[in-house]
Parts: structure tokens; C-alpha cells; sequence
């Protein structure tokens, strides 16, 4: 019992200590600060000091940075590295069909680190501004002929300051002899669009390609199916997301966010609109003709609506049988003005009008049954029917929903390789976004699995390495918490505690019987020992009894089966002697007689 109530007054004095550091910070927080004499707080600092040195966590692991290295072939590959824009176009362009004060691509690009980096050293394309077009191009090692390999793009995301709305695609510029980066706009051709984008709460993952109708040579765009997982972190989080397209020879895709696929599909039927046309259409010049019957019901001509139908009766009629309410104030309104109310003192009568104080309920209404003209309550009325109409019947004439006639579709082609799409030859970026400083960082384009794994591990992998070598652990982040907030360490106290005192209590908490020693030690009352003695006596007394009747019984049933046992043999004796004598009775044993 000692135990438990220590137990009990440790964890109160650790939760009042815990609430008394938590006052002491609010207190410190103030303007108010009790002086104290100086020695004293000589001491008191070199404590803080101490704490401070000894509970400083120590330094997380640093994640060397060394820029990333293709380990094959490539078309493009850009780490940003360098710490400049060689090699890439800012446009000079301006968009059509917009105010001159917002055509012109003026957003600004630069090459620096992020703002929070855990990788000094390692650098990436931001864009700097908001609120303007931007657009920057590049152009790729080499031409990309979609023929026999696959296409592989690849590149990193970080919005560093979320995203209100804006995008962060990347876009395949088409090879064409017109192609001129340095008027790169939204309406340069290009082959393949990809990448984040988001705008209020629709969170988009584009794929767009654009698609050559064979047969009247215009391009179409042809949009992937949204993905079903939800995106909404990839542009909350502010951390760094590798975003992979792979489009293969067979026609099939995949879309992958941080290596793990998030929509995959087929050109031939994942897109919207479907790249190849169906084979029929309606017939434009197909008209329904005028005497189709689309009605399955129609009412019934021969109906005749019922002499005693009233039209005219009302749905509503007041209760008869209704009775005023004893006490009920007709003379006295429901509101009346406030008595209380004064005009104020800068109200014109000539500019606002009379005055007049404002309603309220009246009070002597509050104590009756209501105030005002009684009036009995509406009730639906029996009679009441309704406009009468003719019950509705099948329609013998009816011919069904009249649709226009098929007829060959004579834009009907059939593309079944919609991946040799057009050649590309550049990579750039047209964005238009409300949040500034979004980096982009680790370009790569490819045909090889393997190599855009290598250069994902060699740059996005450092980059999350670094991050959860930064991150302070789960008792780190615990610790920290506390620090803000001080009242967490009664939780804690409380979390780890609670579970021990609990099972010491319970392992503890048996009665024990005071020896007959402590009884001599004090003066408590000790229990009746003779009484204990004469009711443990009776026990055994009564179990001596049923021990003797058992024996008892034991020998009854001895005897009896001795005696039975003599009966048998008593019998057995007899049996053998009649066999005997009836031997001896037989003439084949008597002796013969002599003459």
C-alpha cells in the first residue's frame, strides 16, 4: 500500500513540476521579469549553458553530393551543375491574341540551389518570378525517331513555396525546318507534353500527344486517362519529386511518380479522344420524320372525368372544431416598440426620415397563449382532388427514340502504331504560374531503363537520402515538440508511467494476512482464535466420520461377496456328488451276481 501511494504522489509531483516549467515560460514570455539577485543568475546560466551543450542533438550525417553522370546513351541530360543556362534559350516571343503588358515571355529563370537544400553544391533551373510567362528551350544531343526503342523522360520537381495555380510540364518540341527556340510560344508545334500541373484543387499529371490524322494531315491532341492516385502531395509536401514517362514500341505506357507507377495505359485505348476513329457515323443529313410517335404512354382518350369532381375545391380549409385558447390576448400585438430605444443623436429626420424605435416581442405576450386576431388553423380538406387528368395508357403507335441512320465514316483511318509519332529534337518549358520559385532539376532522355534508374539514384536518390538524413528521429521529434510546448511532458510522464503503475498495482495488490506476531506488536483487535480452532475441529471430526463409514462400507460389501462366494462353492459340492450317485445307480457299474 506504501508502494502505491508513493507511485501516486511521484506522478503528481512530475505533473505539477511539468505545469510549473510550462507557467515559467509563459511568465519569461512577458514584460514582467522578477529580478533576482545576480549570483544567482550567474548560476542559473551556466546551468542553460550546460543543458544546452549537453542536450543539443547532435549533427545529422552529411550526404555528399556529386553531380550525376550518364552510364549510357542519352538524347538530353541536364543537371545544372555548371551553375548556368549554357546551352539553353530564353524565348523572346509574345503570345497572341494577348494584352501587350502580359504577352511577352518575361518570367525569369536562374540556376541556383534550393532555398532549403540539404545538398550544398547541387544546383537546378528555378523560375524566379510569378505572374508572367516564362518559357526556356534546349535542344537535345540528337534527334528522338520514334521507331524500335523506347522513349524515356525523366526529370525533378520541387515546388518549394507550394502551388496555387500554375504547371511544371515539360514539353517535346516537334522537328520541323520552321522550329526556332528563340521564338519558342504556346503554339509552337510540339509532339509530347508531360508533367505536373495544378490549378485551385484539380490536381493534374499530364500526357498529351499529338497525333497526325492520316488522312487529312492535321495534328490532334490525344490526352491520357487521369490517374487514380491521389496527387495532392506531390504539390503540398515541399520536397523533391521525380516524375518518369516510359512510351514503348508495343504501344503501352507508364507514368511514374518517386519510381512507383501511377498510371499506365495503351495509346490505342487510353486516350481521350481515341486515336482511331470509329467506322460509322450518323448520318448528318438524316431527318426524323414528322409523324414518329417517341410517346410509350399517352392518356387515355376515352376517360372521362367524374361529375362529382370539384376542380375548384381548396387543398386547405380552416379547422372547425378549433377553439380559442383561454387567455388569449386579441387586443395586444404580437411586436411593439421598443421602450427602451432612443433616437441618436446624429439621425436627420430630414435626410432619414421619422424616427420610429425598433420592434421587439411583446412582453406581455410571453405569459399567454399568443397575441393578436385569433384565427383557426388550415386542416387538408377531404374533398380536396385536384386538377382532374386522364389516366395515362401504352401507346399502340409508339415506335421508340428515334435515332439518325449509320452510314460509313468517311474520315475512317486505322492507325495501329499511334507511337511513331513525330520526331523531336528540343526540350522546353512554357509555363504561366502564380507561385514563384519552382525548381526543376536532372533532365534526362533516353531508350534505357537502366540509364534513367542510374541517373535517378545518382540525383533524386542523393536528394532524398539527405532529406531523411536531416530529419530528427521519432524521439527527436518528440524532444522538440516538448521544447515548444512544455505541457507535452505530462503526456509523456503520463504515457510511459501510467502502463507501469497499472501492472504494479495489479501484481501488488494482494491481500496479505497479519501474522499473529504483529497482532502481539500492536493493539488491533485479533480475531477469535478459540472459534477457528472449534469450527477447523468440527471439520475434522466430520471427516473422520465419512472416513469410518466408507471402511464400514467397504467390509459390508467384503462379506458379501465372501459369502456369496461360499454359496457357489456349497453348490458346486452338490452338483458333483448327485453326478456320482446317479454313476453309481447305472447297470453298467453293478457287480454281477454269483450263483
Amino acid at each position: 500500500m506504501e508502494l502505491k501511494w508513493l507511485l501516486c504522489v511521484t506522478l503528481l509531483a512530475l505533473g505539477i513540476l511539468a505545469v510549473q516549467a510550462h507557467d515559467m515560460d509563459e511568465d519569461n514570455d512577458g514584460d514582467d521579469v522578477v529580478d533576482i539577485e545576480d549570483d544567482l543568475d550567474d548560476g542559473i546560466e551556466e546551468v542553460e549553458e550546460s543543458k544546452s551543450e549537453t542536450s543539443s542533438p547532435p549533427p545529422a550525417p552529411k550526404v555528399a553530393y556529386k553531380a550525376p553522370v550518364p552510364t549510357g546513351e542519352v538524347y538530353f541530360a541536364e543537371s545544372f551543375d555548371k551553375g548556368s543556362l549554357d546551352g539553353w534559350i530564353l524565348s523572346r516571343a509574345k503570345k497572341d491574341d494577348t494584352d501587350d503588358e502580359i504577352a511577352k515571355y518575361d518570367g525569369k529563370w536562374e540556376v541556383q540551389e534550393m532555398k532549403e537544400t540539404k545538398l550544398p553544391g547541387d544546383k537546378g533551373l528555378v523560375m524566379v518570378t510569378r505572374a508572367k510567362h516564362h518559357a526556356i528551350s534546349s535542344k537535345l544531343h540528337k534527334a528522338f525517331v520514334f521507331d524500335t526503342k523506347p522513349l524515356i523522360i525523366q526529370y525533378e520537381v520541387n515546388f518549394q513555396n507550394g502551388i496555387e495555380c500554375g504547371g511544371a510540364y515539360v514539353k517535346l518540341l516537334s522537328k520541323t525546318p520552321e522550329l526556332n527556340l528563340d521564338q519558342f510560344h504556346d503554339k509552337t508545334p510540339y509532339t509530347i507534353m508531360f508533367g505536373p500541373d495544378k490549378c485551385g484543387e484539380d490536381y493534374k499529371l499530364h500526357f498529351i500527344f499529338r497525333h497526325k490524322n492520316p488522312k487529312t494531315g492535321k495534328y490532334e491532341e490525344k490526352h491520357a486517362k487521369r490517374p487514380d492516385a491521389d496527387l495532392k502531395t506531390y504539390f503540398t509536401d515541399k520536397k523533391t519529386h521525380l516524375y518518369t514517362l516510359v512510351l514503348n514500341p508495343d504501344n503501352s505506357f507508364e507514368i511514374l511518380v518517386d519510381q512507383t507507377v501511377v498510371n499506365s495505359g495503351n495509346l490505342l485505348n487510353d486516350m481521350s479522344p481515341p486515336v482511331n476513329p470509329p467506322r460509322e457515323i450518323e448520318d448528318p443529313n438524316d431527318q426524323k420524320p414528322e409523324d414518329w410517335d417517341e410517346r410509350p404512354k399517352i392518356p387515355d382518350p376515352d376517360a372521362v372525368k367524374p361529375d362529382d369532381w370539384d376542380e375548384d375545391a381548396p387543398a386547405k380549409i380552416a379547422d372547425e372544431n378549433a377553439v380559442k385558447p383561454e387567455g388569449w390576448l386579441d387586443d395586444e400585438p404580437e411586436y411593439v416598440a421598443d421602450p427602451d430605444a432612443e433616437k441618436p443623436e446624429d439621425w436627420d429626420e430630414d435626410m432619414d426620415g421619422e424616427w420610429e424605435a425598433p420592434q421587439i416581442a411583446n412582453p406581455k405576450c410571453e405569459t399567454a397563449p399568443g397575441c393578436g386576431t385569433w384565427q383557426r388553423p388550415m386542416i387538408d380538406n377531404p374533398n380536396y382532388k385536384g386538377k382532374w387528368k386522364p389516366p395515362m395508357i401504352d401507346n399502340v403507335n409508339y415506335q421508340g427514340i428515334w435515332k439518325p441512320r449509320k452510314i460509313p465514316n468517311p474520315d475512317f483511318f486505322e492507325d495501329l502504331e499511334p507511337f511513331k509519332m513525330t520526331p523531336v529534337s528540343a526540350v522546353g518549358l512554357e509555363l504561366w504560374s502564380m507561385t514563384s520559385d519552382i525548381f526543376f532539376d536532372n533532365f534526362i532522355i533516353c531508350s534505357d531503363r537502366a540509364v534513367s534508374d542510374d541517373w535517378a539514384s545518382d540525383g533524386w536518390g542523393l536528394k532524398k537520402a539527405a532529406d531523411g538524413a536531416a530529419e530528427p528521429g521519432v524521439v527527436g521529434q518528440m524532444m522538440a515538440a516538448a521544447e515548444e510546448r512544455p505541457w507535452l511532458w505530462v503526456v509523456y510522464i503520463l504515457t510511459v508511467a501510467l502502463p507501469v503503475f497499472l501492472v504494479i498495482l495489479f501484481c501488488c495488490s494482494g491481500k496479505k494476512q497479519p501474522s499473529a506476531a504483529e497482532y502481539k506488536k500492536t493493539d488491533a483487535p485479533q480475531p477469535d482464535v478459540v472459534d477457528d480452532e472449534k469450527e477447523e475441529e468440527k471439520d475434522k471430526g466430520e471427516k473422520e466420520e465419512e472416513e469410518e463409514e466408507e471402511d464400514a462400507n467397504e467390509e459390508k460389501l467384503g462379506s458379501a461377496s465372501q459369502e456369496e462366494e461360499e454359496e457357489e462353492e456349497e453348490e458346486d459340492r452338490k452338483h458333483a456328488s448327485e453326478e456320482e450317485e446317479t454313476v453309481n445307480r447305472s447297470p453298467r457299474n453293478r457287480k454281477p451276481r454269483k450263483d
